[in-house]
């Protein structure tokens, strides 16, 4: 989720993401791994070349869906691999641009977001002489398909942008970004596509959602520009499908939208929230140690935004984390070891 979904940095050359996808222009060979750290073990690389990332588990922790730009693709597709890299296959169809792949609960089925009937080739790319900034093409919408590729449903079909959806295996319920209501808002629907659901009303860029493992509460990320200036911008820019939210804070609610908080404000960018399966904590990606930096490193907090404790200390971009169904293990993308500017593997490892 881009979030795929998520995240670009001008000043660093930085761009995670449109829906939360991650271009991190870096010297090859410019970042490598410090020591492990005291909560992560036995790390283990599981893919090699071009841009992989957003790695989610499958119910059973035995397959992972992710985006790559692999085999020459200009755009992400959605692969899925069993948890110890093998048995790498596409999902996707090739065409268009991809992101944000999830398992449905019964792990037979994954979704995700796509272009391809908006056209075979990636979305136009940003005119960036304008200021850094990514698209939210409006020709994105949701689709659920079987392991074998085949879409079997088309979940949205709105006349705007809507990707970055991630699913509560428990309630059977998808969270996602739409820019339906003419904001981009959080929504809410059912995994057939019905009882959709607007779950935010702030003015401003809401996305990159996860549900607590008991579906009963969520975590993403935001950018909320103040009214004047910087709403009239976020305004104007959405009008024309794009959007820059170069600083991001997180927030917590209930999942029906009600009780939310911001846990953070680092004026930084933090992104890719991931409740740990307690749902007393969650962890996440920022650079608040160097804003507007390519550093980025996994960080926990507690959900009332105290007792902040920073997980990796890896010197590089490393970010999408996911804890296995058990809780015992952790996927996350990193630039470790990329023998490219724009390499990004993904790599899991136990968790302590």
């Amino acid at each position: 989720m881009v979030v795929k979904k998520f995240f670009q940095f001008f000043h660093s050359g930085i761009m995670i993401g449109m829906p939360a996808r991650v271009l991190v222009f870096l010297l090859a060979g410019s970042f490598a791994f410090a020591q492990e750290s005291q909560r992560i073990a036995n790390m283990k690389q599981l893919t090699s070349g071009g841009q992989n990332a957003e790695a989610y588990w499958s119910p059973d922790g035995k397959q992972l869906v992710f985006q790559s730009t692999r085999d020459g693709a200009q755009c992400d597709q959605i692969y899925v691999m069993d948890a110890d890299g093998k048995n790498v296959k596409r999902l996707s169809n090739g065409t268009g641009a991809t992101t944000c792949g999830y398992f449905l609960p019964d792990g037979k089925h994954i979704l995700y977001a796509s272009t391809h009937e908006g056209g075979a080739a990636c979305p136009p790319r940003p005119d960036r002489s304008k200021g850094y900034m990514w698209a939210v093409p409006p020709s994105y919408e949701i689709y659920t398909a079987s392991l074998d590729g085949k879409i079997v449903n088309k979940l949205t079909n709105e006349a705007g942008y809507d990707a970055e959806a991630t699913v509560s295996w428990e309630k059977k319920s998808i969270v996602y970004t739409s820019k339906a209501s003419g904001d981009l808002d959080l929504w809410s629907m059912k995994i057939d596509g019905g009882k959709k659901k607007r779950l935010t009303t702030t003015p401003g860029y809401d996305g990159g959602a996860f549900f607590s493992r008991d579906g009963k509460k969520m975590v993403w990320r935001a950018n909320h520009p103040a009214a004047g200036s910087g709403l009239d911008r976020y305004n104007e820019l959405l009008g024309q499908d794009l959007t820059a939210p170069m600083k991001m804070e997180l927030f917590v609610a209930n999942s029906d939208g009600s009780d939310s908080k911001q846990i953070t404000s680092f004026g930084c960018a933090s992104f890719a929230p991931q409740f740990r399966p307690d749902g007393k904590r969650i962890i996440f990606a920022s650079n608040k140690n160097k804003c507007d930096s390519r550093e980025f490193e996994l960080f926990l907090i507690d959900t009332d935004g105290k007792n902040l404790e920073q997980v990796t200390s890896f010197g590089g971009f490393t970010s999408f984390p996911d804890f296995s169904p058990d809780g015992k293990r952790i996927v996350f993308t990193s630039s470790h070891a990329a023998k490219s500017p724009y390499e990004f593997n993904i790599f899991v490892a136990d968790w302590k």
